[in-house]
């Protein structure tokens, strides 16, 4: 019998990552802001405040790229340990604002305190020519009263 040790490339992990740095790169619109927890804190901050809006309900953050992006990697981390709840988010893009945006993934979460509290998704994708990236958060599918939150946004 012969053998021989095969090494099988593994994407990086979140912090190995050579990240796009979004406060160059981009404009940020967002639906709503609790002012304690500002986008900034999920785009460019550390992991540990986050994003969250100021009211219940369907939210939308939309980056708006100064020019075209080639985007390999979207990794977003979500958490909640206050409501049990089922979240869904959208993901979409477009080469430009005015533009129809083009879905690359819908996903369902569901927040079981205190074993489900945190969420992190991982997406590798090959989209040329990025001009807008759109994330939509439904925080409560059921229609209660949770806020969206965003822990961290990174692209690469």
């Amino acid at each position: 019998m012969r053998k021989q040790l095969v090494r099988v490339p593994q994407i990086a992990a979140a912090w190995d990552q050579s990240w796009l740095d979004l406060d160059k790169a981009a404009s940020v619109e967002v639906s709503s802001e609790d002012q304690n927890y500002p986008i900034e804190s999920a785009l460019l901050g550390d992991e540990k405040r986050g994003w969250r809006a100021a009211e219940p309900g369907s939210q939308t953050i939309r980056l708006i790229f100064d020019s075209p992006q080639r985007l390999r990697r979207i990794w977003l981390a979500f958490e909640d340990s206050e409501a049990f709840r089922t979240q869904e988010f959208v993901l979409r893009w477009s080469s430009h604002a005015g533009q129809p945006p083009r879905e690359i993934v819908r996903q369902q979460w569901n927040f079981s305190s205190p074993g489900g509290t945190r969420e992190i998704e991982d997406y590798a994708v090959d989209l040329v020519g990025v001009g807008v990236l759109e994330l939509t958060i439904v925080p409560d599918k059921s229609g209660g009263q949770a806020r969206a939150s965003l822990v961290k946004m990174r692209l690469s």
